[in-house]
């Protein structure tokens, strides 16, 4: 059970680091002038909600499977997400986009690197129950 955790926290994780330098990506071209503002609010847009949500699963599946320290370290983020979509923040606004441009690609760099953080740990944890689920199955083995 713990492997099939760890395995699906990896994937889930590494689409939320996809999702986000895609975010980053898009972003860097309109300041760089290579794509107009109403594609990247389009393109932006069509991923934040999904993005929230899964960020929302990942942090419930930590709470319900008791691994307090991995739920502590992901509800900030889901409580940011929350009071964003609250608020009506949540969404890239093209009348906004070269004012707040700045301020936006640094807020998806923070959650790249605390994305990439949290896989580091995921990764590890993925790495140790493969190696405990491995064990075991090799003492069961040898219990006959």
């Amino acid at each position: 059970m713990e492997l099939i955790l760890w395995a699906l926290s990896f994937f889930i994780d590494l689409a939320l680091m996809a999702s986000t330098f895609y975010q980053l990506v898009i972003l860097t071209d309109l300041e760089a002038d290579y794509i107009n503002i109403y594609d990247t609010a389009s393109r932006i847009n069509r991923i934040v909600i999904p993005e929230f949500v899964v960020q929302g699963v990942l942090c419930a599946v930590f709470l319900i499977t008791w691994h307090w320290f991995m739920f502590l370290m992901t509800v900030p983020l889901a409580c940011y997400h929350v009071m964003l979509f609250l608020k009506r923040q949540h969404l890239f606004d093209v009348t906004e986009a070269f004012r707040f441009l700045n301020a936006e690609k640094k807020f998806r760099m923070i959650k790249l690197g605390f994305y990439l953080a949290l896989f580091a740990i995921i990764t590890f944890r993925l790495a140790l129950s493969v190696f405990n689920f491995l064990s075991d199955a090799e003492d069961a083995v040898h219990l006959f």
